[in-house]
């Protein structure tokens, strides 16, 4: 599986293009309350804000029989998308939603995400895929008339004064998912672990048996 096939099958399973796909696919000053902050040397997040990313993305992709996306340190892989793929709006977006999720954990099961069950945290995840995606669909609303409203702005300026379409944020979920997603099947443990890996492409055969529950090459 190559990049570009990696980013088609994220994007087919959280239903949007991935955030950030453009700079991956190439490839501010601030403090929060809950320790992540942009610096002169870029976004750093708190151990505590990667532990809890992490933990988010094992309810996403959970240990079975092979390991889960806290093996994949997929958290990490989150800080360095985040400070080096994604618009500054993105970023700020992510890093708001990081700040807020804790106290929506608190008002829906009085405790924090760490501390829920298996279940409990199951069901706040699947709480916010369904916020997300009415968010999502509004947002992209939006983007329909502010694009149109741009496209009729560049028609009367020459190209250097052109603007370029920036779309607005997505939910923070939609981010953390796809985050998921793209850092445990491009990580080590992930094509190795579960997909099925070859580090030398053999001759191509386009009519392999397919057995039900054969993992995919990697």
């Amino acid at each position: 599986m190559n990049r570009r096939e990696l980013l088609q099958m994220v994007a087919t399973m959280t239903g949007m293009a991935v955030i950030g796909s453009e700079a991956f696919a190439m490839h501010a000053e601030a403090s929060l309350s809950n320790g992540a902050a942009v610096s002169n040397t870029g976004l750093r997040f708190s151990a505590r804000d990667i532990n809890l990313l992490d933990e988010i993305a094992e309810t996403i992709i959970p240990k079975t029989d092979t390991p889960g996306a806290k093996a994949a340190k997929v958290g990490r892989f989150m800080e360095v998308m985040v400070r080096d793929c994604y618009t500054s709006a993105q970023r700020a977006a992510f890093i708001e939603g990081l700040r807020i999720f804790p106290g929506l954990c608190l008002a829906q099961y009085q405790k924090n995400f760490l501390s829920m069950s298996v279940k409990q945290r199951h069901e706040m995840l699947v709480s916010l895929e369904k916020e997300a995606k009415t968010f999502n669909a509004e947002q992209s609303q939006l983007d329909k008339e502010r694009r149109h409203a741009l496209e009729t702005e560049n028609k009367d300026n020459n190209f250097a004064l052109q603007k370029e379409f920036e779309s607005l944020p997505k939910h923070f979920y939609t981010m953390v998912k796809q985050l998921t997603l793209l850092g445990f099947f491009t990580s080590e443990i992930g094509a190795t672990k579960t997909l099925r890996y070859v580090a030398v492409p053999g001759r191509y055969d386009g009519n392999v048996p397919y057995i039900k529950g054969q993992r995919a090459w990697g």
